[in-house]
């Protein structure tokens, strides 16, 4: 009962960092230019930074820090950082130095290599230098044990950036962060990190298995190269086929599952997801609605139902073939949708109001069950696209020319709906300073997150209108950015192949440099011109100043429009 205690208690309490993410992996004969695509949206408000952690060269003998992560069990003041800044370190590069805020409390080390890669970070490593990529999403899981600096010291983020530091290839990726899990612990909710390069991609899952014990246990799978995965917040990873060469697991998965009592070998294969999974977060469909709604967009043809018969359903693949080759923009596609055209259509209904507001607010009452949040029962359906989001992207993993090169994120903060997807290549010497800076309690104009962020809130005041002024802005800068896309490689590949890869790199940071001041300066001035356009309900124009825009009829019935004071007497209603 005590065990049963503190792991509620921990849930609760990690709820606002723990409802997060969609992520996918397309094969490369799955996708359109032969790439492994790799995507994520990181679904609860937190640090939104995208940062640069450059290479660097350690002494023999040194260690590396492992610090905690907000996003395992929620801010935890003793571990240091701020509940909106991750990190706080000199380790790390220059992105992550603050002399203004105590450093972060490391929770054990590990022993150091000689040489670390660069890497893009964020709430977890997205990208190195060789072209390695990493998507993510929480999961729930039995048990989320406590962090312990004699037992449990590694959640994802940080064996994300072990691998990023580290590793070359998706395989060599898993097979460490699977050690690392052994060697040194595992603290937390439960995760799924998708790990890709220029050939494959891999899907990884892990979880503690004790409150008190040390240890973890994980397992992975290959996707097939034809075909399509995806996450969110549920493990997706079913039986354990012993010794195939498409699957990775911890030496102990089977052991603990059968001390636990969570399985025995008379009942089959060991299915990961049933035996380690806690199921859904919140409610029936949490997960696997957006499972089946990504599922469908990719492949309508296989007609895949919406309703199941329980969370262990097979009614979804674990991985299946795109009735088209995939390319950035269907990715994308897929993180921006409120499944509109579908019966949960998220732009239709009272909920929606008048101008199709997609955005539900949970107010986390999902996770809250003595009312003090609300003391009506009930869920709203939880869409890929969600109004906390605080960044999605989109890796593109190309081996027809070099890492730095072909293996670019297309990154965009804050809610994918809103936002504008922005190229950065791996090979890349920084970040423009707009996207290293974020800070949600902080209102700075130069933050590229502030500005989508503080767009995304006004549109919901009339959304359906907004929302096309938006995406016009949006279309004209992916359009230039994927436009353009083959003649700068060109020029940065002649750069490289012939020797001049400093050149090349420099010409690929000058590039997305300007690209995103370009992106920062339009955003604020779009904020100026809705303000202005849909000033006090109206639509304002040169020439119209002042259009009312009414309501629609069906909402103003809804609303009790029609019984409004249109006589002088009392209404019998």
């Amino acid at each position: 009962m005590k065990h049963l205690v503190s792991f509620l208690l921990v849930f609760l309490l990690a709820a606002p960092s723990a409802l997060a993410c969609t992520t996918t992996i397309t094969g490369k004969d799955a996708s359109a230019d032969g790439s492994v695509l790799v995507s994520h949206s990181d679904d609860g408000l937190s640090d939104a930074r995208m940062v640069y952690v450059p290479p660097m060269d350690h002494k023999p003998g040194s260690k590396r820090a492992v610090f905690y992560s907000h996003d395992a069990l929620g801010f935890k003041p003793e571990w240091g950082g701020t509940e909106t800044q991750r990190l706080v370190t000199d380790t790390r590069g220059p992105g992550y130095t603050n002399p203004k805020l105590a450093q972060s409390v490391p929770l054990g080390y590990i022993p150091q290599v000689a040489h670390t890669y660069g890497y893009f970070d964020a709430n977890y490593g997205l990208v190195n230098e060789h072209g390695l990529a990493i998507g993510e999403c929480t999961d729930k899981a039995k048990v989320h044990p406590q962090p312990d600096p004699d037992k449990r010291i590694f959640y994802s983020a940080e064996l994300s950036r072990v691998a990023l530091e580290r590793c070359t290839t998706a395989r060599e990726a898993v097979e460490l962060m699977g050690q690392l899990i052994e060697q040194y612990g595992y603290y937390g909710t439960g995760e799924t990190l998708l790990v890709a390069d220029k050939d494959e991609g891999w899907v990884f899952e892990m979880c503690g298995y004790d409150m008190e014990g040390a240890g973890g246990v994980w397992v992975a799978q290959r996707v097939p190269d034809d075909g399509f995965f995806v996450a969110a917040n549920e493990f997706r990873i079913r039986k354990i086929r012993k010794d195939a060469p498409d699957m990775l697991y911890s030496k102990n998965v089977f052991d603990i599952a059968r001390k636990k009592g969570w399985w025995k070998p008379a009942d089959g294969a060991l299915d990961w997801a049933k035996t380690y999974s806690g199921g859904e977060f919140h409610h029936p469909y949490y997960s696997l609605r957006r499972v089946w709604r990504a599922q469908s967009l990719v492949a309508p043809s296989l007609k895949l139902p919406a309703w199941v018969d329980g969370p262990f359903t097979t009614a979804y693949p674990f991985a299946i073939t795109p009735d088209q080759k995939l390319d950035v923009e269907d990715i994308a596609a897929i993180h921006r949708d409120n499944y509109e055209g579908t019966e949960f259509d998220l732009t239709k209904g009272l909920a929606a109001g008048p101008f199709g507001n997609p955005n539900r607010f949970e107010g986390h009452g999902e996770a809250v069950s003595d009312g003090s949040l609300s003391s009506v029962k009930g869920a709203f359906e939880r869409p890929l696209n969600i109004y906390r989001c605080v960044y999605s992207y989109v890796t593109q993993c190309r081996g027809t020319m070099p890492a730095g090169i072909g293996t670019v994120i297309w990154f965009a903060p804050d809610r994918p709906a809103t936002a504008v997807l922005m190229p950065f290549y791996a090979g890349a010497l920084n970040l423009p300073e707009s996207v290293q800076t974020a800070d949600a309690l902080v209102y700075n104009e130069k933050s590229m997150w502030t500005a989508f962020n503080y767009v995304a809130n006004y549109a919901m005041l009339k959304y359906s209108y907004m929302i096309k002024d938006i995406h016009a802005l949006r279309d004209t800068f992916e359009a230039a950015a994927l436009g353009g896309q083959k003649e700068l490689e060109a020029k940065a590949a002649a750069l490289w192949n012939d020797g001049k890869e400093h050149e090349a790199q420099a010409l690929l940071t000058e590039y997305s440099d300007k690209n995103a001041a370009k992106v920062l300066a339009a955003w604020w001035e779009l904020s100026h011109d809705l303000y202005i356009k849909y000033n006090d309900g109206y639509v304002n124009t040169k020439g119209d100043l002042g259009e009312p825009v009414f309501y629609p009829a069906w909402w103003l019935k809804k609303v009790d429009y029609p019984d409004g004071p249109l006589h002088y007497e009392k209404s019998a209603n």
